[in-house]
């Protein structure tokens, strides 16, 4: 479990799974991912996120906002699953219910995620990515203090897909420490 300021991030509970599943069946959500999810999709995902943080210590949490929510979205590390030129790399992501984007939550549990794996983990980079249009995302990553280093096409997405072509950013552990808190 990682706790911040306002935030716990926190293994996954059966109460979680229907809210997740309503945030991933959101097309505004989703909008930059290949599509929505249905309710067995959704579910896959979280046992595979179990499976990950058993495997591997990190993963992506269920964040919960106390006083605000039980159950926001979720955040986390996860092992790169495609290869690519930057890879093998560990990323972070995240997904929040769109009830609760724009009060800084996603940056502050990325945050969050990216100091344990720096410490605890002993990972000397993190990346993220995005498609290119998500602007909301690379604002994210940018308050994070990661840098945009490339554009490419993913090897999941094949042409004609408008998704197809996204942004990788980068912070080493290095720059992280030098940088300071993120900021909200």
């Amino acid at each position: 479990m990682i706790e911040t300021p306002r935030l716990i991030l926190r293994p996954w509970r059966s109460s979680d799974l229907a809210r997740f599943a309503e945030q991933n069946a959101d097309p505004v959500v989703m909008r930059f991912l290949p599509g929505v999810l249905t309710r067995a999709e959704s579910d896959a995902y979280v046992a595979r996120a179990e499976q990950h943080r058993a495997k591997t210590g990190f993963g992506m949490w269920a964040v919960e906002a106390p006083g605000v929510a039980a159950f926001i979205g979720a955040v986390g590390l996860t092992r790169l699953k495609f290869e690519a030129p930057f890879g093998p790399a560990v990323e972070v992501a995240w997904r929040l219910h769109r009830s609760y984007w724009g009060f800084g939550y996603a940056t502050e549990a990325a945050a969050a995620c990216i100091d344990d794996g720096f410490t605890r983990f002993g990972l000397t980079e993190v990346v993220a990515l995005t498609v290119v249009d998500n602007k909301a995302s690379t604002r994210v990553m940018e308050r994070l203090g990661m840098t945009r280093t490339v554009e490419f096409d993913h090897p999941n997405l094949l042409d004609p897909s408008p998704l197809r072509r996204h942004i990788l950013y980068r912070l080493s552990r290095v720059d992280r420490l030098a940088a300071g808190p993120a900021t909200g």
